[in-house]
């Protein structure tokens, strides 16, 4: 299907409000655009073109020389210009939701893995407000879908989702230790994140859930550079940075147009304030 063709189609079938339907028209044109200039096919792209894209054509005037190259360059513009970023987080997720349909229609084969080109900053400075019953299962079903066709380390993404569900803070799933996860006679486990002093923290008793997910993603967990004893690992064997928790959270949102415009926005935080079932939640 041509892309353009495709963005009309998409459009038209989706349950975006006008408002949202007309922001997401004219990011995805821009890159479609953007495409046609330089040359390169938008259902064979890689992460590295949208970046190119994003800071030739909205980032580079604030970028104060700094090239768009990776994490540092994510969070210097968090810290320096908010606004923007959350500007840039929004056009990630129009691409997203482009590709999860060129996905869905048959033109896509592999879903580009835009999270690491998320800035992850909130949309809302307020408390979270947690998920209402039917957001929760469509999130649920988000993390479900979350396969390898969306990440290559898609085990031990389903695994931090969970553990947020869990209560669990970013921070702490971060810091979570092979050396203080026990298993249960009940094949659940029982897992203790140290805290900002590394003590040992409070104890959770992981739901079937999660505990299906942690046993799943074990026997893939990448091999840890030595001294390294946190259970979610990144490239290289190394701990992932506390960022990217929320990074996560806001690209699985942004595959189901029921959350990914949600305001205030799908977030690490709103996980953590909803948990698995009502009652867990004040």
């Amino acid at each position: 299907m041509d892309p353009r063709t495709l963005l009309n189609t998409w459009l038209a079938d989706s349950t975006l409000r006008p408002s949202t339907q007309a922001a997401y028209r004219q990011e995805v044109t821009s890159w479609l655009d953007w495409c046609e200039q330089t040359g390169i096919h938008p259902f064979h792209t890689a992460p590295q073109d949208v970046a190119a894209w994003a800071e030739h054509r909205y980032l580079r005037h604030v970028l104060d020389g700094r090239p768009f190259d990776g994490p540092d360059a994510l969070a210097w513009l968090a810290q320096h210009h908010p606004e923007t970023a959350k500007s840039h987080d929004r056009r990630i997720t129009a691409l997203t939701q482009y590709h999860e349909a060129a996905h869905n229609l048959g033109a896509l084969r592999h879903l580009p893995d835009l999270t690491i080109l998320r800035s992850g900053v909130d949309r809302d400075a307020d408390t979270p407000r947690r998920l209402t019953p039917m957001e929760r299962a469509v999130f649920l079903t988000c993390i479900g879908m979350w396969g390898p066709d969306r990440a290559r380390h898609y085990r031990r993404d389903r695994l931090i989702a969970y553990l947020l569900f869990e209560g669990m803070r970013p921070g702490e799933i971060v810091r979570l230790d092979m050396r203080h996860l026990y298993e249960l006679p009940d094949f659940t486990y029982e897992v203790r994140a140290p805290d900002d002093f590394e003590n040992v923290g409070k104890k959770f008793t992981l739901e079937p859930l999660t505990a299906a997910a942690l046993k799943e993603y074990l026997p893939y967990r990448p091999t840890p550079e030595e001294g390294v004893h946190e259970v979610i690992l990144g490239q290289g064997g190394r701990p992932i940075v506390s960022r990217y928790p929320n990074m996560l959270i806001r690209q699985m949102a942004a595959t189901h147009p029921l959350l990914a415009d949600r305001t205030p926005p799908v977030t690490a935080d709103t996980i953590a304030h909803t948990g698995f079932w009502d009652q867990r939640a004040d």
